[in-house]
């Protein structure tokens, strides 16, 4: 069975009640899993049990030396295996949020804004780092990087070996995942919103890529985005470790590395889709055989590409001039104004007599009675 991710309170929350689902969430998804898994032992919920679990729309090919491939392409029944590593997403979260970060949250005594954050960019930099390595290992493998040419040749890319579709299958479902987890976590209305954002950013463009069959270019794009990405939340959670010098070491390499990355991924949209797919484009979509390589799709994939670099970039920079200004003289002049506090007014004796009795008892536990002067 799966951890207990909130199972702190030694109070048992009534059944079917929100608090219950949220400590024993993990629990109930993983039986769910396991019903499909057990499915598979019994002949007659067998056909049903694997079209949640194994890879669908497969069919078999020969290659140039007669010898049988099993190939995969995208399809309506890609939904179901999504589902099920939906499921499985979220009790591994659940396990490396209880046997890793918050053992490593109680050793440091994070406030809870803090607790948020450490707790995300863990999560982050796990995924990330895995689909980075594993990404980079699919590229090599398929000679994806000594040949730019295979990112536009043969389009439409529909015969997909199993550890691609494979991979695009996680990716969806780790990013669905997260929806929930917004639940599960109690995450603050104020985080709310950002989670929201990134998370259905990244769900559309890796679902477009997918169906559309630009498997191949969304795979390049998603290495270099993961790797860089890796970096920033390696150096987040050495900031929150305290290790300053190390998280600004790593901040260095990113802030060079996101820059790149960004140019990178706007050269390889540019190649593919104005020069690459322009050489064998169609006049109409032909969903039978899953081509959709007609200019207004190109068009509309280069500009959506170019919006979301753009916008990174913006948001890089802001970032950086909002930290400048705020390290110039001139800012801290303004948020830290040297104006002394105002000393109480000293009183007079003779003014003291015409004070009411409680002014005067303020005025004389307070010290501020001026000595009278002495006449000669």
């Amino acid at each position: 069975m799966a951890p207990r991710r909130s199972g702190k309170s030694s109070k048992n929350p009534p059944i079917f009640s929100h608090e219950f689902f949220i400590q024993n969430h993990a629990d109930i998804v993983s039986c769910i899993a396991m019903v499909f898994i057990i499915g598979l032992m019994f002949q007659a919920t067998s056909p049903v049990a694997s079209l949640f679990i194994t890879m669908q729309n497969n069919s078999t090919v020969n290659d140039s030396a007669n010898v049988e491939h099993i190939v995969y392409s995208s399809g309506s029944r890609d939904l179901f295996t999504t589902f099920f590593y939906f499921l499985i997403c979220i009790v591994i979260h659940a396990v490396l949020q209880e046997y890793v970060l918050d053992k490593l949250n109680r050793k440091m005594h994070l406030s809870k804004i803090k607790h948020s954050k450490f707790n995300e960019s863990g999560q982050l930099l796990i995924f990330f780092l895995v689909s980075a390595v594993w990404g980079a290992d699919i590229l090599f493998r398929e000679n994806y990087v000594t040949s730019v040419n295979q990112l536009w040749e043969g389009y439409p890319h529909t015969q997909l070996p199993f550890i691609v579709k494979f991979f695009f299958i996680i990716q969806l479902a780790y990013w669905v995942h997260n929806y929930p987890e917004l639940y599960f976590q109690k995450i603050r209305k104020e985080e709310m919103s950002g989670r929201l954002q990134y998370t259905t950013i990244y769900l559309i463009f890796i679902a477009a890529a997918y169906f559309l069959n630009f498997n191949r270019v969304a795979l390049c794009a998603l290495v270099l985005h993961y790797t860089v990405e890796s970096l920033y939340h390696m150096a987040l959670l050495c900031h929150f470790s305290e290790k300053a010098d190390l998280a600004k070491t790593i901040f260095m390499v990113f802030n060079v590395l996101f820059v790149l990355v960004r140019l990178g991924t706007i050269t390889l949209a540019v190649l593919t889709f104005w020069y690459g797919l322009a050489q064998s484009n169609n006049a109409v979509i032909d969903i039978a055989t899953g081509n959709f390589n007609t200019y207004i799709v190109r068009i509309n994939c280069l500009v959506a590409i170019g919006l979301c670099q753009a916008g990174l970039m913006w948001n890089f920079i802001t970032f950086h001039l909002r930290k400048l200004r705020e390290k110039s003289p001139s800012s801290k002049k303004l948020r830290s104004p040297s104006k002394k506090k105002a000393e109480p007014k000293a009183v007079l004796p003779e003014e003291l007599d015409s004070l009411p009795e409680v002014d005067q008892n303020s005025a004389t536990e307070n010290g501020n009675v001026r000595a009278r002067k002495v006449k000669k």
